[in-house]
């Protein structure tokens, strides 16, 4: 089955290939997708429904579905922040800048609570079929310093509930089996494996 991933993020089309196994997952090559809705769901349906929609305006078949995710950290001292905003937070700077940016947004006293949180949405070929989301959340804290080369994003400060290391410190293999995207995208191939039964 040949998905295409309406983003043109090299990390999460690597990423997405290896939480996805047995499908084939292929980066987004056409314009700019919009993403202006308050909430993940909403973003992750504004995209997917986009790339369906642009896709199908230009001819382009060869795919079986268009799924998209919009994904992000929250963290409670910062009121939930940077939340959906979290891809254009301090757009001008590096993720390494960014990440030590949000960490001085935050007291040393302040709870380090956050989590972070992703929807996929999914769009079926034909057109004529309805989108769905699937979602996910990990629990966790802020480290007090960006730790760990693995990842990419936020990953280098978020210390998953029940661990010591950053998603940037662990293994793919271990970060992949608890992360956001991992939950979400597990979810996506059960729901994408009961479409398959119910179509035979």
């Amino acid at each position: 089955m040949r998905i295409l991933l309406a983003s043109s993020n090299e990390h999460k089309v690597r990423e997405f290939g290896e939480l996805l196994p047995g499908l084939d997952v292929v980066a987004w090559r056409g314009p700019a997708i919009p993403e202006d809705g308050a909430f993940f769901q909403d973003n992750a349906l504004q995209k997917v429904l986009f790339a369906r929609d642009w896709c199908g305006a230009n001819g382009l078949g060869g795919v079986d579905g268009v799924m998209a995710d919009d994904s992000g950290l929250c963290v409670d001292a910062l009121f939930g922040g940077p939340g959906v905003l979290s891809a254009r937070f301090a757009p001008h700077l590096s993720y390494p800048e960014k990440n030590r940016l949000l960490l001085s947004m935050v007291a040393p006293d302040d709870s380090r609570r956050c989590r972070f949180v992703c929807v996929i949405a999914f769009a079926p070929l034909p057109a004529t079929l309805q989108p769905f989301t699937v979602s996910g959340t990990v629990e966790g804290s802020l480290a007090f310093e960006p730790r760990g080369e693995g990842g990419f994003g936020y990953d280098p400060i978020f210390i998953p509930e029940g661990h010591r290391a950053t998603f940037g410190e662990l293994g793919p293999e271990v970060k992949n089996s608890m992360s956001h995207r991992g939950q979400a995208a597990r979810k996506l191939m059960k729901a994408v494996a009961s479409c398959q039964s119910s179509s035979i």
